[in-house]
């Protein structure tokens, strides 16, 4: 891995990543800044078309329609953004995903990128109003699916909830 490992504290490094809402939409441009003040989950994968990633999409989606809305899901990758979108719009995701095709600063900077794939590792980050980090977890073995309801109690807490 390239970068950093980010812990619980660690102030979170901005970011700027791809959304496209559908594959007929324009992409936009999404900040760590765009949602300052609330309360960011990320949950990162290799690929969303990948068995156990889409697991992942799929339970996170299914909390976050749980969750208040001052809480944002994103699932991130490498994948451009228009797979994203079409396998969103597909499999009835709701939640971002986003997508760090254009630049490997998220995978360093967030201690996630595998240069020799130009992937990034499994992880899940929550963090709080302050954009600093409340949860980290690096996902070692990448069979294994991510502690979902430690993130989202992580999240709730954040959050005041």
């Amino acid at each position: 891995m390239l970068g950093t490992k980010l812990a619980v504290g660690d102030t979170a490094p901005p970011f700027t990543l791809e959304w496209l809402a559908s594959p007929t939409d324009e992409v936009r441009a999404v900040e760590l800044s765009s949602t300052a003040g609330d309360v960011r989950l990320l949950h990162v994968v290799h690929s969303v078309d990948t068995p156990v990633c889409q697991l992942g999409l799929h339970r996170f989606d299914e909390m976050h329609a749980t969750l208040p809305d001052d809480i944002h899901v994103y699932t991130v990758s490498m994948d451009l953004p228009y797979a994203q979108a079409r396998l969103n719009r597909a499999e009835g995701v709701s939640h971002r995903a986003l997508s760090a095709h254009r630049s490997e600063d998220f995978g360093r900077d967030y201690g996630v990128l595998i240069p020799e794939w130009r992937l990034l590792q499994r992880a899940v980050f929550v963090i709080d109003r302050d954009d600093r980090i409340v949860h980290a977890e690096y996902v070692v073995e990448q069979l294994q699916e991510p502690d979902y309801e430690g993130a989202v109690a992580a999240a709730r807490a954040a959050a005041g909830r």
